[in-house]
């Protein structure tokens, strides 16, 4: 696939930060990428003649086209005679991509993986008296949190996605540990009386991980090279999202102290980045 790829690359691709990138390859996935429908068209074209070459094919029942844009543009893309659909929303490597670039809907989709994961397995596991807490709790970690968390380290939280990655949190924990809403017990009792650190601590530290393995990456590999990119042009009218940069820059910031002119230095060292991430303390004011 690499081969095909580079055969069929040409002057197409998709700038940023002075670099083109026009592929993304991972075993036989492959998502090409440009600034319009006629530059990817010629690119799709040329992959195809590649892919026949070498005795193999495009399949079209799974491949679709997507445009990230805030506002719908039609892209129309063919191979060979039959068209391929457009979507709004994209699945790649486990991970949901929408044509409005937003994060909701992905970590939305994780939350309602967890959810059905924890119905396949309330009468069976949760909520089986036979069952040991310590063998539940296995499951918890296991099955539950990976599905729930999947993609984690790319999000940027907010106050509700928190909210609502509590609420999914607790949701499998109070059936583990007996109390309902109702018996008003507050989530960090039932956290501590099951031994299990708050699901937020998870997901920052592992975010805050993906930072340090950015910091160490040498210079060139591509996402370093994004990371450290500011987009040119201009932002739409509107509150600005909140780029990833931005968030890990201010997570870092009011939860470890590290100032963002220092925080690539700080993450590149390797065993006082781990030190510090050891050291995160659960989110203040979390329930």
């Amino acid at each position: 696939m690499d081969r095909i790829s580079s055969r069929s690359r040409g002057v197409e691709g998709v700038e940023f930060g002075g670099q083109k990138i026009s592929s993304l390859l991972f075993a036989d996935d492959v998502v090409l990428l440009a600034p319009s429908n006629r530059d990817l068209q010629q690119m799709l074209g040329r992959f195809a003649t590649e892919c026949e070459v070498a005795g193999m094919r495009i399949s079209t029942s799974t491949s679709e086209s997507m445009v990230l844009a805030r506002k719908k543009v039609e892209c129309l893309l063919q191979v060979g005679e039959e068209v391929l659909p457009q979507v709004e929303e994209f699945k790649y490597l486990g991970i949901l991509f929408t044509s409005e670039g937003r994060m909701e809907r992905e970590i939305d989709k994780q939350i309602g993986a967890a959810s059905a994961v924890m119905w396949a397995l309330n009468r069976s596991v949760v909520v089986k008296k036979e069952l040991s807490r310590k063998a539940k709790l296995s499951i918890y970690r296991s099955i539950y949190v990976p599905v729930l968390t999947y993609g984690r380290q790319r999000w940027v939280m907010t106050e509700r996605t928190r909210s609502r990655i509590q609420a999914a949190e607790m949701s499998f924990l109070r059936r583990v540990a007996g109390p309902s809403l109702r018996d008003r017990v507050r989530s960090s009792d039932i956290r501590e009386g099951l031994g299990v650190e708050p699901l937020l601590l998870h997901i920052e530290r592992s975010q805050l991980g993906w930072l340090g393995h950015l910091a160490r990456m040498p210079s060139g590999r591509l996402p370093l090279e994004v990371f450290r990119t500011c987009p040119t042009g201009r932002r739409p009218h509107g509150r600005p999202r909140t780029r990833w940069r931005d968030y890990i820059s201010r997570l870092a910031w009011e939860r470890l102290g590290v100032p963002p002119e220092e925080l690539m230095e700080v993450a590149g060292e390797r065993a006082a980045w781990a030190s510090l991430l050891k050291l995160l303390p659960p989110r203040p004011g979390s329930r």
